[in-house]
């Protein structure tokens, strides 16, 4: 179901470097306004602190294998990933879907470009 919701949103990519785990802020924003879900930033404590995106939680990059699953327990829960410009979100998303967390997404290009 998630994934006809998400191609509802979903714009025509101009960027083939974008895959399909891969969302933009305007479509995050729209499946967590819909579908609800978990927003993680997983840059380091201090980025977070110096700035983060309106309601998401801190779980570094290096403290996923670790906390994730007290942090993230519902592994059927939408969870959208973000860092710095997408390179520790894209790890942390990879990291999450092998653990078994079915709709984990990647904001692309991070939090920089917002």
């Amino acid at each position: 179901m998630l994934f006809k919701f998400k191609f509802l949103f979903r714009k025509k990519r101009k960027n083939r470097d974008i895959d399909e785990f891969d969302i933009e802020k305007e479509e995050a924003e729209k499946i967590l306004k819909i579908l609800g879900g978990v927003l993680v930033d997983v840059r380091s404590p201090k980025e977070y602190e110096e700035g983060h995106m309106e309601g998401a939680i801190l779980l570094p990059e290096y403290e996923i294998k670790k906390k994730a699953r007290e942090v993230l327990p519902n592994k059927e829960k939408i969870v959208i990933v973000y860092c710095s410009s997408g390179g520790r979100s894209k790890k942390a998303k990879e990291e999450l879907r092998n653990m078994g967390y079915k709709y984990v997404y990647n904001l692309y290009n991070g939090y920089q470009n917002y």
